[in-house]
This record gives C-alpha cells, structure tokens and sequence, in this order.
C-alpha cells in the first residue's frame, strides 16, 4: 500500500505541474466533457460549483450524513438515526457491518471519460495529530481508453485516550471502448484497510466528570477509559471486471433496436480481526489470558452472463445468470460440553433476474426481480417503480420493493476468544416491504414517504441475564414509517435551507429504535466578492435529534445493538462555516459544535458512553486541476 501511495502521489504531482502551465493556443474544454459514470452506467459530469450540498458533503465520507451521527474521532464508526433499505442483496452480508460506511463496494466504483486529465485533491484537518486526504487522478490516453488511481487515506489520534484511526482507500479504474462503441469493457481493483482503536468508551466515573463539565477534564486525554488494550481491523481487496458487446445495432431516424451480452465477474477477499491484550471482564470470561486474537474471512466470487434488448417502442429488457461460490468463517473448530461450533459457511448459489425499462412522454416504467434458483441460500427481491417529470419545475416517483434475504454471516456463525461471542444459529430469512413516493420542485421543495414492513427482523441485543449482544430474531412484526422534506428559501444575498425528517415505529419499537425528528437547518449569505473573483458562503447550521433509545456500540463485534435502558439526543448541534471558491477550488472553515462551549452540561454522545465531538475548528478544501 506504501509504494502504491508513492507512486499515486508522483502521478499526482506530474499532473499538477502540467496542468498550471496550460497551453495558450488550447482551448478549454467545457466542463460537461468530463464525465462520470456510475455502476449503473448512468452519467453526470465533474462539478466544481459551490453549494450548500456541498458543504454538506464535506466530510470523511464525501457524502451527506444527514442520517448518520458521527463518533468523536475522523475515522470512526457512525451511529444510524435513520434507516433505508436499497440494498438489493440476495446472500448474507459479511460482518462488522459498522465499519463499513467507508467500504466502497462495487456499487460505490465510478468510472470516467475526460478529454484532458483531471486531478482531484481533497483535504481536511482531523483531530489532535492527523489529518485525511482524498486524492485522485483520471487522464484518457485516448478517446477509446481511460484510467483512474484514487487514494483516500486518514491518520487520527483523537481527544480521548486510545482512538487513534488510520483507513486507506486505494482504488484503481479503466474502462475502454472501440471506435464504434460496440464492446465496451471496464475494470477496478480496490485496496482497503480500516483500522481502529478500541477503548470501550468512558468509564462510569468518567462519563460524570465528562457530564458535569469537570474543568480539569476539559483535556479529554484526561479521562478514563474502559481499556487500551484493543484493536480491530476491517480489510478488502476486490478485482472486478464487466465487458459486453452490441450483436445488433441498429439506429436511424425513426428508432433503434439494439441487442447486448455481457459478463461480469469478480473476487473478493475480506477480512475482520478483533485482538486485545488482555481480557476485559465485563465482556465475560475468555479462552485465553492473553494476546486475544480472533480473525474472520470472507471469500466471495461471482460470475453473471447477461443480455439486455433495447428497442425504441418496446422498452429495454435485460435478463441475467449469475452463479456465486463464498467461503466465510475460521481457521478452527470450537468444541463445547454442549455444542460443537464449526468453522466455516461455504457453499454456492445460483440466481436469475430480469429488469425493464420503459420511457414516454414523461412516464417511465421500471421493474426489476431476482432469485436464488439453486444454492445454500434462498434470497429473492421484486422491485417495481413509476415516475412521471411534468417538465424541469415537477417530478414524481412511485415504488414498490418485496426483499427476503438471509441475515448477515455474523448472525450465523461467530468465534471470537471470549466465551460469549461463539454461535451457530439457524435463523429465518429477513423479508422486507417497502412502499415509497417522493415527489420533486423546484418551487415547493422535495418530499419522500416510505413505509417499510420487517418480518423475522434480526438485530443485536442483550438477552436476559447476559451482559455482551447476541443475535437475536424478532417474533414480532417491524412497521416503519419515515417522511423527509427538503426546502431552500432564498432572499437576495441570504438563504434558508431546510431539511426536516419524522419517523414513527408503529410496532416494534423496542426493537427498532430511532429519534422521531431529525431537523437541519442552515442560514446563510453567499456573494462574490473582489470583481467576482471569490464566491462565498457564511453562515450558521444547526442540526437536531429528539431524544430516543440510542443503539449502543460493541467493539469485539463492530456492530451495533439495541438497548432501551437509557435516552440520548435532545442536544443541538451547531456549527458555523464560512466556504470560499477560487476558480476550481473550494475552500471551508467550519467550527463544529459551537454551542457545547455554553453549556453547563456536557450531554451530547454519539452512543452510550461514547461522547460525540468537542467544539473545534476544522480547515479544509478541495481542489480541481484541468489540463
């Protein structure tokens, strides 16, 4: 990974020399050439525009985490006040789910066709010893072929003891097309380490002194924490690889009719390691009295043929075969008085799945449904969806998605060298309803109301007369309501943006728990200043969450649990920014957490013994180069 981030950096720095000495005679190209291209092969373009979206994405994941509450250091894990339910998945999920919000998974991979290179630098400050740099750089050697190399990297040490983070997130894309864009093919390898420390949050002694506002444990260094002895590690290395091909192509002026096969295939390994020093006894007693060390493996390869027909008055339709082999579990078998837990969950699938598309006038029908014909899982998912755009001002989409999949392979199978952390269960498949419309203006704002229905939930908790989580399966039925609306009021130079979003768990709700709002709110004023030279923004966001059922945070598993003993929320979180842009470059100054410098109490946590974030000013920017 070292030479790897050597060499990017070198590209990097090649490319930015050549890209400050422009040449006179060339003419730039416009912005909407440099295009990016999703999974999905749905297209958009490099944006270098400031916005207060913008500003919402700027921060460790590059993305909005309006429902997500972050934990003190860069790096760490994200506590969920809300949840969605996309991911169309037809085999378990590997463990240590926690740790992935900073995972790019294949859906996450874009892919990039630019007429000259394009460098891409992303910085920010972090927290007491360390700072986080997105870096990337994408050139077309010709028209036909492009490649990528990006690396994300963070190095932490965090205000409390032993937190220290440090995550990489090397990836490596090319796509390629003939001339006559019949074959197109396009690959990506990505490289990723994420790793933390552990300490099990503050101590209850701690927790009072942190409460209360202690002044001589301001320096957070100061307080006590559960262990600092411990340490867990998520790592990925994926190749992946989608090519097709056009046997029918046919284009005219009076439509189109256009037949495709492709193949797409791909290998994973993943891993997940927990190791501690010593034991801690609150975690129960232990197999070893040292030197804890359990890893977790995942081997995931998958293959799918596929065929798509394309045609002007029918729609498109696309139909697939795919065929999975995983090999998840340990290096040995556990042997108890009472059971045996084994090592391993290997075996295979094989699915099908069909999809269609279809535009007019406005309307756009969308189905797709997959299913494991054969293998060690069952899975199916049928998804249907109608939309309507009135004109650019009004939009409206319509869905509804069936899912059963199996729970993820930790709540199947689990070792780890403390006693209560080895099972082997066999659990129901988790099947989910979710009915969903949303509608988009420009002059009203946008709104979105989702119903989900959970049967057989699986979820961590603590069971009677235990004291660590365990997987448990719901025998009642979740119901899941959730409506977000989203306005931006303008007046002049100043401007109100708004985001709002109302939950309700009509049953279930000691199972399922989340705050019943969640609110946004930034007020601010934007102008150019210096002949129009600078464009900036000023101004105040205040974010809040009612009081609820926090999930609480398990180290040994990565995971979060439920647990109803305890409130947290109900505190304000308000940062004031002020952003910049010179030409293509966008700068933030951002004071987090402003208002806990006022408070008498110190309750603001991002889980049960975890404290969320002091108020700090943080620095940052993100910078585009053109040749």
């Amino acid at each position: 990974m070292k030479n790897t981030l050597l060499l990017f950096l070198f590209l990097c720095a090649t490319a930015t020399v050549f890209s400050q000495t422009p040449t006179a005679s060339k003419i730039k190209p416009p912005i909407d050439y440099y295009k990016i291209i999703s999974a999905d092969r749905d297209t958009t373009y490099v944006d270098t525009t400031l916005s207060i979206k913008k500003k919402y994405k700027f921060n460790y994941l590059r993305k909005d985490n309006f429902e997500l509450l972050q934990f003190s250091n860069v790096g760490e894990t994200y506590n969920s006040l809300a949840y969605s339910f996309d991911r169309l998945n037809l085999k378990p999920l590997f463990a240590a789910q926690s740790r992935h919000f900073n995972y790019k998974e294949i859906e996450d991979i874009n892919y990039f066709n630019v007429p000259t290179p394009l460098t891409e630098l992303y910085f920010k400050t972090a927290y007491a010893q360390g700072q986080q740099l997105d870096a990337f750089f994408t050139v077309n050697t010709s028209p036909q072929f492009n490649f990528s190399i990006g690396y994300k990297g963070v190095r932490s040490l965090g205000k409390y003891q032993h937190i220290l983070t440090s995550t990489g997130n090397f990836i490596f894309t090319s796509n390629y097309h003939t001339k006559n864009k019949r074959y197109t093919a396009r690959i990506h390898v990505a490289e990723q380490d994420l790793f933390n420390q552990e300490n099990g949050g503050l101590t209850d002694n701690s927790l009072a002194l942190f409460i209360n506002d202690d002044p001589e444990f301001r320096d957070r260094g100061r307080l006590d924490v559960k262990f600092e002895n411990a340490e867990n590690k998520l790592e990925g290395l994926r190749f992946y690889g989608d090519h097709y091909y056009e046997l029918l192509s046919q284009r005219d002026s009076t439509g189109y009719s256009v037949l495709t096969i492709g193949n797409v295939l791909s290998y994973e390994d993943k891993f997940f390691r927990y190791n501690q020093t010593a034991p801690y006894a609150a975690y129960g007693p232990s197999y070893e009295t040292a030197n804890l060390f359990k890893r977790t493996k995942l081997e995931d390869f998958n293959v799918k043929a596929y065929a798509d027909f394309d045609n002007s008055l029918i729609g498109k339709i696309t139909a697939w075969a795919g065929y999975n082999d995983f090999n998840y579990g340990y290096n040995s078998v556990l042997i108890l008085d009472e059971e045996r837990i084994p090592n391993r969950i290997k075996g295979n699938i094989i699915e099908a799945g069909a999809s269609y598309e279809k535009e007019y006038r406005g309307f756009k029908l969308s189905g797709k449904g997959a299913i494991n014909v054969a293998g060690d899982f069952d899975g199916n998912y049928l998804q249907g969806a109608a939309s309507y755009d009135l004109n650019d001002e009004y939009s409206a989409k319509a869905s509804l998605t069936v899912h059963s999949v199996a729970p993820n392979f930790n709540f199947l199978l689990y070792q780890n060298d403390y006693q209560n952390y080895n099972w082997k269960n066999e659990l129901n498949n988790v099947k989910t309803q979710e009915l969903k419309f949303e509608i988009n203006t420009k002059k009203f704002g946008n709104a979105s109301v989702s119903y989900t229905g959970i049967d057989d939930y699986a979820y961590f908790g603590i069971k009677a007369n235990d004291s660590t989580p365990s997987p448990i399966q719901a025998s009642e039925r979740v119901d899941y309501l959730k409506i977000k609306a989203e306005k931006e009021f303008t007046f002049g130079a100043f401007a109100l943006d708004n985001t709002i979003l109302y939950q309700q768990v009509l049953s279930g709700d000691n199972i399922f728990n989340v705050p019943q709002i969640i609110t946004r709110n930034s007020i601010y004023y934007q102008d150019h200043w210096f002949k129009r030279a600078l464009f900036m923004q000023t101004g105040v966001t205040l974010k809040y969450f009612t009081q609820y059922n926090m999930n609480a945070y398990d180290p040994v598993l990565a995971e979060f649990y439920v647990q109803n003993n305890q409130e947290l929320g109900g505190f304000p979180l308000v940062d004031i920014f002020f952003n910049a842009k010179i030409r293509q470059t966008r700068i933030f100054f951002v004071y987090e957490n402003f208002t806990s410098i006022f408070a008498s109490k110190n309750e603001y946590f991002s889980a049960p013994g975890y404290p969320y974030r002091d108020n700090v000013l943080r620095f940052g920017l993100v910078w585009n180069f053109f040749l």
